[in-house]
C-alpha cells in the first residue's frame, strides 16, 4: 500500500489537503484534512450579541449572505420575532441571489475546468470542452462573469452591498424596495434567466426543472448546444454518475419556502428534522477531547499537540450517522423525481450533485420573480427586535453548499458561547469515534488512483465544492 498526499487544491476557498491510501491502483482510505484554523467561534464570546451580524459575513467571501442569514435566525429566535411578510420576501431573495451565483460560479470556474485537463485529450468532448472552460483562456469566463456580477446587482438593491452586507437583520431587512426597484429587480431577473436559459441550459428553465428520470435527462440533453449539456455528454463519457458515492443519507434544513426539511434514507421516507440528534465529534480533530456534543453546548479548545488528530474540522452527526448535505440534499429531501432516480440508480455522485444545482438554478429563480411581485411596497420590511439578558437561539439556513447552523447563547448581555456547523464541515468531516469516516472520506474510497487517474479524484472532491474557511471558521 501507497499514500499519495493530495494538496493544496487550487479553486478552493481556503486550504484543503487529501490523504489517500492505494492499493492495486485504487483507493482504499482517504483522510481529509482542514489545515488552517481561524477561531471565528471564540472571537464572538464576550462581545455584544449584534456583533455577530458583523462578523460572522467575514468567515467567508463566497457565502457571507448565508453567514448573515443565520447569525440572524439565531437572533431572532432568542428575540422570540418574526420578520413582516416583505421582510421574509426581502431575505429569501438576498439569500436565494447568493446560492444561485455560488452555483454559476462552481459550475464555470472551480468545476468545470478540470475538464479541460490534457490527460483528457484524447475525448471527443476534449477539444470543445477546452475551448469554452480552460481557466483563464476559456471563452466561458468573461460572459459569465459579466452575468454574474449584473445578477448581484439585486443585493445592492435589495442589501445595498454585497459581500457582509448588514441588511439582514432578526426582524428582517432594513433596505426596503420601492416600486421603480422593484421594476429594477424584475428586469435583473430576466436578464439572468436569458443567460441560463440560452447559454448554461439550452432550454427553458421550466422544461428543464420537469425532467424526471436519468433516461429524460440524457435524451433531453443529446445534441443540446448549451454548457450544461456538455458536461453531461463528458461526464457519461466518464462514467461519473457512479463516481462519488458516500452515504446516501441527505439532511436538509429546507429553504427559501420551497424546498422541506429532513433527513431522506433510501428505502425510507422523509424523517421530520430534529435540531437536538445534531451533536459534534471531536475524536480526530486538533481540539480537546470530549464525547459528541450537542452543538448548544459544544466547546471549540485547541489542542494542537492531540494523537490520533489530522484535521481542525470537527465530525457532526445526526443521530450519530454520516449524512451529506448541499444541493443534491435539498433535492432529493424535497423530493424532486430525477434526482431521486438518479440517487436510486446509482447513488450520489458527481453527476447527482451538478445536475442538483443546475435543477436548483431553473427552479428557484422562478419562485424569485414571483417573490419580488408579491412584495408590497410601503409595508414594513423590519420589526424590532428587543433581545434577552439571557437566552439561547438556534439558526439553521442552507447556503449554497448546504445546512449551515449557529447556535448562540446569550449571559449578562454578552455573547457566553457561540458555535457554527458550516456544510462543509458536514461533508468534509474526519471519522467519528466509532471510525465512521465523512462523507467526502466515503465518497473517495474505490475510485482509480493510477496513472493518469487522479482527475476522477479530483472531480469527486469538487463535485461537493469546498469551501474550507467555513470549515473551521
Amino acid at each position: 500500500m501507497k499514500r499519495i498526499q493530495l494538496g493544496p487544491f487550487n479553486r478552493v476557498e481556503g486550504d484543503l489537503e487529501v490523504s489517500l491510501d492505494v492499493e492495486a491502483g485504487q483507493v482504499v482510505s482517504a483522510q481529509v484534512n482542514s489545515p488552517l484554523f481561524r477561531g471565528f467561534e471564540q472571537i464572538l464570546i464576550g462581545r455584544a450579541p449584534e456583533d455577530a451580524l458583523a462578523i460572522v459575513p467575514r468567515i467567508c467571501g463566497i457565502c457571507s449572505v448565508a453567514q448573515s442569514a443565520a447569525a440572524a435566525a439565531a437572533l431572532a429566535d432568542i428575540a422570540g420575532v418574526t420578520p413582516p411578510p416583505n421582510g421574509l420576501l426581502a431575505q429569501r431573495l438576498i439569500q436565494s441571489t447568493e446560492n444561485l451565483a455560488d452555483h454559476l460560479t462552481h459550475f464555470y470556474l472551480f468545476f468545470m475546468p478540470d475538464f479541460a485537463r490534457s490527460a483528457y485529450a484524447g475525448r471527443h468532448w476534449h477539444g470543445d470542452v477546452a475551448a469554452r472552460f480552460m481557466a483563464v483562456k476559456g471563452k466561458a469566463a468573461e460572459p459569465v462573469l459579466q452575468a454574474r456580477a449584473h445578477f448581484f446587482n439585486l443585493i445592492g438593491v435589495l442589501a445595498g452591498r454585497w459581500p457582509h452586507t448588514l441588511a439582514l437583520q432578526a426582524g428582517g431587512t432594513t433596505k426596503a424596495m420601492t416600486p421603480a426597484e422593484r421594476i429594477r429587480v424584475l428586469a435583473l431577473l430576466r436578464e439572468f434567466r436569458a443567460f441560463l436559459e440560452t447559454v448554461l441550459i439550452g432550454d427553458t428553465l421550466e422544461s428543464f426543472a420537469s425532467l424526471n428520470t436519468e433516461q429524460a435527462l440524457l435524451a433531453w440533453a443529446e445534441g443540446r448546444n448549451a454548457d450544461f449539456p456538455m458536461f453531461l455528454r463528458a461526464a457519461g463519457d466518464l462514467a461519473l454518475e457512479k463516481a462519488g458515492r458516500a452515504t446516501d443519507c441527505f439532511l436538509s434544513y429546507g429553504a427559501y419556502g420551497l424546498f422541506e426539511s429532513g433527513l431522506w434514507q433510501p428505502n425510507a421516507a422523509v424523517d421530520t428534522l430534529k435540531s437536538a440528534e445534531i451533536t459534534e465529534d471531536p475524536r480526530h480533530a486538533w481540539l480537546a477531547e470530549s464525547s459528541p456534543l450537542p452543538p448548544a453546548v459544544g466547546e471549540t479548545i485547541l489542542d494542537a499537540e492531540k494523537s490520533g488528530a489530522y484535521t481542525w474540522c470537527k465530525a457532526p452527526r445526526y443521530a450519530g450517522q454520516v449524512v451529506e448535505t448541499g444541493a443534491l440534499a435539498r433535492q432529493v429531501v424535497a423530493g424532486n423525481h430525477l434526482l431521486r432516480d438518479l440517487v436510486g440508480r446509482h447513488g450520489g455522485s458527481v453527476t447527482a450533485r451538478v445536475v442538483a444545482r443546475m435543477i436548483e438554478l431553473a427552479s428557484v429563480l422562478p419562485a424569485m420573480e414571483q417573490w419580488v411581485r408579491d412584495i408590497v411596497p410601503g409595508e414594513a420590511f423590519c420589526y424590532p427586535a428587543t433581545l434577552p439578558e439571557s437566552g439561547e437561539g438556534v439558526g439553521l439556513v442552507e447556503a449554497a453548499r448546504g445546512s449551515l447552523g449557529h447556535w448562540l447563547s446569550i449571559k449578562r448581555g454578552r455573547i457566553d458561547r457561540y458555535q457554527i456547523i458550516a456544510p462543509t464541515t458536514w461533508n468534509f468531516s474526519p471519522r467519528d469515534r466509532e471510525g465512521q469516516p465523512g462523507p467526502l472520506e466515503q465518497a473517495l474510497v474505490g475510485l482509480p488512483a493510477g496513472d493518469g487517474a487522479l482527475p476522477i479524484v479530483q472531480h469527486v472532491v469538487r463535485s461537493f465544492d469546498p469551501c474550507m474557511v467555513c470549515t473551521v471558521h
